[in-house]
């Protein structure tokens, strides 16, 4: 499957790279030649795996997570004057690490975390937004470190071969839009690699791709194939740290082994699949993957699938399987059914739609939830069952969420409605994100901190001994273990059993299961019919009570009024 994949994939990179020019002189006749009239357009099926259409994704930034570490809290002379909650906190991965060696994920049902960018970041600070260093991981330096402040590629590989043994997949965000901002300590990158203006007016394709994001974010020139040298700040960090001589070795080695241009998308390109080669990276999610050609994401997936493939031959006793790699992309405006920009699968830039799906990328992240989880679950689980089984997204990965940090319209962003929220998320169809403090309520609102930085306060372990905090995470916990045992509830048939209350089930292959909402404490009886047969023996992932179908009917009685069905053996 994975060759099959991979073959496909280049074909189609092929033919999107051969654009459509071409002269006249095939035809010699003056007539013009008839043309058929437009048909609509059929987009080529796809078929993500199931597991990744059902995974539940950790998203953490490790600078607010855990610091596990206090000597690197403040490296390259930073400083901790930061405005509130736009500084570094001291997090790392150290910390993750931590969190992994006590179960924590584990315990959680998490099948894959997922961390922001964790290369070398600029080292001094903007003032636009109050004083505002590189906390979060999307102002790069040098794709080719990890950031000191949160630990070194020792602990990056500790931490990877940590998650593997307990299951669970590591991805990396990567960028390849932009470098870093210009600081007094941060040179600009030399003009035949970032552009500075203009800045990005949205209007069509040109308008959010060839632009800066914003003026502060120098673009990278990943549309030109010209040859360009390694900018001076690289050459000499590199020089002073010893490897410049290795480094420039590895890409020489790089492009006479794949023949590609000098570019600068086909340095990013070496740099970011090198994580992959040496520490086994299962996946990449992809920042702002709208603002850079989606031919290069083509090329890179096909890159880091040989990477992985050749890092699992390497060391076969450290994977988990042999799952091709997995890239997740940003494409903001898309999500389920339409949302803003979305076309079915395509997102329409106005003059150009394009299909993410057919340039490498598995999964989607889905913006539409946070607005479409207003609505009752029967209505929000049907809608998505309409688009993800049968609809334009059929076979396609989304990745739904309820917070994020950069998305200030969150859903229960003042956390009122923490179990709601897990139940609309966790049993809604498709794969989903749980953003570090989901599970726990971390609070989304500071009065002191500004803009998005409010969505990115510290992970809140200090309130895990309170027992409010602990019911919260526990329900989370049983809904992410039943998901994580069922790959039906995010990739399987949904077929509604009765509208209210709400019963349900979703099937995949040989899985089934069977979940009713909104029932009373106490003595319940559940009909089964058409779902699990006579006689059988069925578990309440929820409560742990077992029964037996008696009558076509399941007759528990427990304290909440969720029930999650499976069978019991």
């Amino acid at each position: 499957m994975a060759l099959m994949q991979h073959s496909v994939l280049a074909l189609a990179l092929a033919v999107s790279l051969a654009g459509c020019g071409g002269g006249g002189g095939e035809n010699s006749s003056s007539q013009p030649v008839p043309q058929p009239a437009p048909q609509p357009q059929q987009l080529p099926e796809i078929s993500i795996d199931p597991y990744w259409r059902n995974a539940s994704i950790y998203f953490l930034l490790p600078d607010r997570f855990s610091n596990g570490d206090v000597t690197n809290d403040l490296a390259y002379s930073r400083q901790a004057d930061g405005a509130p909650l736009r500084g570094f906190l001291g997090g790392d991965l150290r910390g993750v690490i931590d969190k992994l060696k006590e179960g924590y994920f584990s315990a959680l049902g998490i099948d894959a975390i997922w961390m922001s960018p964790i290369v070398e970041n600029i080292h001094g600070y903007l003032e636009s937004s109050g004083r505002t260093y590189a906390y979060h991981g999307y102002w790069p330096k040098d794709w080719t470190a990890v950031d000191a402040n949160f630990g070194s590629e020792a602990d990056l590989q500790e931490l990877i071969d940590t998650a593997h043994r307990q299951g669970i997949r590591v991805l990396l965000d990567v960028i390849a839009n932009h470098t870093g901002p210009e600081t007094s300590q941060d040179p600009l990158w030399p003009s035949d690699w970032v552009r500075t203006a203009p800045v990005c007016d949205w209007s069509g394709f040109a308008g959010n791709v060839t632009c800066t994001l914003t003026d502060h974010l120098p673009d990278i020139r990943t549309e030109s194939d010209a040859a360009v040298e390694i900018p001076p700040l690289l050459r000499e960090k590199w020089q002073q740290e010893g490897r410049l001589e290795q480094e420039l070795a590895e890409l020489n080695s790089f492009f006479a082994r794949t023949g590609h241009p000098r570019a600068p998308r086909y340095h990013l390109m070496k740099w970011l699949t090198d994580w992959v080669r040496e520490y086994g990276v299962d996946g990449f999610r992809v920042d702002t993957a709208k603002h850079v050609e989606p031919e290069f994401w083509a090329e890179l997936k096909l890159e880091a699938e040989d990477a992985l493939a050749q890092w699992k031959q390497q060391f076969p006793e450290k994977k988990i399987d042999d799952k091709p790699f997995f890239m997740l992309g940003e494409v903001y405006g898309f999500g389920v059914d339409n949302f803003w920009n979305s076309d079915g699968r395509q997102y329409d830039f106005g003059d150009r739609k394009v299909d993410f799906y057919q340039y490498g990328f598995d999964s989607l992240i889905n913006m539409g939830f946070v607005h479409q989880a207003q609505q009752s679950p029967a209505n929000l689980f049907q809608q998505y069952a309409n688009d993800l089984i049968d609809g334009d997204l059929k076979g396609a990965g989304i990745l739904s969420y309820i917070s994020s940090h950069d998305d200030l319209d969150s859903f229960d962003r003042d956390r009122s409605r923490t179990f709601e929220s897990a139940t609309k998320l966790l049993l809604a169809p498709g794969a989903v994100q749980v953003y570090y403090g989901d599970e726990t309520a971390r609070q989304l609102t500071d009065a002191q901190a500004i803009y998005d930085a409010q969505l990115r306060s510290p992970m809140n372990w200090d309130e895990l001994a309170d027992p409010a905090t602990q019911q919260v995470l526990a329900h989370w916990q049983k809904l992410l273990h039943f998901r994580r045992a069922h790959p039906a509830i995010g990739a399987g048939e949904h077929r509604v059993h009765r509208q209210a209350p709400l019963l349900f089930s979703r099937t995949l292959q040989g899985d089934r299961v069977l979940v009713a909402l909104d029932l009373s404490a106490g003595e319940k009886v559940i009909p089964v019919s058409g779902v699990f047969d006579e006689g059988t023996t069925l578990r309440d992932a929820y409560s742990g009570a077992e029964a037996a179908v008696t009558g076509d009917t399941l007759t528990l009685d427990t304290g909440f009024e969720l029930v999650l069905l499976e069978p019991a053996d």
